[in-house]
This record gives C-alpha cells, structure tokens and sequence, in this order.
C-alpha cells in the first residue's frame, strides 16, 4: 500500500522533532501553518504520538515514529 498524502504529512510532522533531547518540543501555529501541517499535527495528537492538538512533546510511542521517520528520510535522501 502506498503512502497517503496525509502519512506524508504526518511524516513531515514528525522530522521536525529534535531526537536529541526530550525536552524540546514544537507548536505549530494555526496562524502561520497550512491546514496539512494542521490536521497531520492533530491526527498524530489522536494517535497518542505527540501529547498536544497543536505539538507539543513526543509520546514514547512518537519517539519512536520520529525516530524511523527520520531514519527513513536520511536513507531516501539524494547522497
């Protein structure tokens, strides 16, 4: 099965996370975000990946899906 556009902004979501430290989260803005970014960060929240609507931090779960996200588009980048 292929991925849907809204994985892929789910996806997008996710590598704008800093793996390096847990402390850090993000806030996507519904002023200045797109109504994608918005509604992928509000699917993620429904998903028990990330502990607010809007960002916030990583769940553990989410962790782990940044995590191969990110893996993921290391790997699939032109070298």
């Amino acid at each position: 099965m292929p991925y849907t556009q809204d994985i892929v902004e789910e996806l997008n979501v996710l590598v704008c996370y800093n793996l390096e430290t847990t402390l850090e989260g993000i806030k996507v803005h519904k002023s200045t975000a797109t109504p994608a970014t918005i509604a992928a960060t509000q699917r993620l929240h429904a998903k028990g990946l990330v502990s607010q609507e809007d960002g916030g931090y990583l769940t553990n779960l989410g962790h782990e899906a940044a995590e191969q996200s990110q893996m993921l588009l290391n790997l699939l980048r032109p070298a």
